[in-house]
């Protein structure tokens, strides 16, 4: 990190609560993940192979083609692929649910994401990154390596997952009454703590949001659009195209904002590139799905 770039004010206590707060939204997420959202993954191979190379491949792709191409800083790109390498957000179920796309597929490759994000997010994030020769030192410069980065994705996300998940296959009545109160209780604290930052670091923020908005715009979109054609030169029916772009744009940011927290200093740019895209994928992941949503899918062939 360069020492002219400005961090974002938030403390030690601070991070600790949002770490803990990001492995409740986990443990509540969990509650709703089924054995079966992985054995579907097994009858839609297709469909699932095409999510997700959306996820794990074309936006991080898309990402860096962008980030080489455009005069951007090195906070804004560091910012972008760690939103990209990021697992899917829930809130994707939903526009996959209102474009009538492939619901099925969506809970399926948001779990998975979900599941495996531990290991795929900081594995990801070292890989794309060292694909972009300027961002060698300032990955360096921030002491961050892969393992400290996975041990500490394991504590926060996949212990919860596990622990929810056995939960909800042991006691499958006891998680369904719990797991809406718990969803809405988590998005509430996390809310309140990214106002908190917001509210910190508001003249920060400002000053540096319209070096941000139009590059989010941009990467969101490409990866939105170049997902959809993806899967539909790949044959896979109209529902399955809906879902894939979803699914490949709509990405848990919230994750991502957490980790910059952690383990980046709070770099104002990464944290703006995060919180923006969190903003951002909310609209045009709707937008996408209302659009959609008033074209009518083809009957299924025979």
């Amino acid at each position: 990190m360069h020492p002219e770039t400005p961090s974002i004010n938030f403390s030690e206590g601070s991070i600790t609560l949002m770490n803990i707060c990001l492995a409740f939204i986990m443990l509540s997420t969990a509650l709703e993940i089924k054995r079966e959202h992985f054995t579907q993954l097994l009858s839609q191979r297709k469909a699932v192979i095409t999510g997700l190379l959306g996820q794990y491949v074309l936006l991080p792709l898309v990402t860096v083609i962008v980030v080489t191409l455009l005069p951007i800083s090195n906070g804004v790109a560091l910012g972008l692929i760690m939103v990209s390498s990021c697992p899917g957000g829930s809130v994707s179920n939903f526009f996959s649910l209102h474009a009538r796309g492939n619901v099925a597929l969506a809970v399926a490759l948001t779990g998975f994401s979900s599941m495996f994000a531990f290991i795929m997010t900081p594995a990801n994030f070292f890989f794309w990154s060292s694909l972009v020769p300027s961002l060698h030192s300032d990955v360096k410069e921030l002491h961050v390596d892969f393992w400290s980065l996975t041990s500490k994705m394991i504590l926060v996300l996949l212990l919860p997952l596990v622990t929810s998940m056995f939960v909800a296959e042991k006691w499958p009545a006891i998680a369904k009454r719990v797991a809406k109160p718990a969803r809405i209780i988590s998005i509430i604290i996390l809310t309140m703590f990214v106002v908190m930052a917001f509210l910190n670091n508001k003249s920060i923020l400002i000053d540096t949001f319209h070096k941000i908005f139009w590059i989010v715009l941009l990467t969101n979109g490409c990866g939105l659009a170049c997902a959809y054609f993806f899967s539909k030169v790949l044959k896979n029916n109209e529902a399955v195209n809906r879902t894939v772009a979803i699914e490949t744009s709509v990405h848990n940011s919230g994750l991502g904002l957490i980790l910059i927290f952690s383990f980046f200093g709070g770099n104002v740019e990464m944290a703006l590139v995060a919180a923006w895209w969190g903003i951002w994928h909310l609209v045009s992941g709707f937008g996408f799905a209302s659009f959609m949503r008033g074209r009518p899918l083809p009957a299924p062939t025979t």
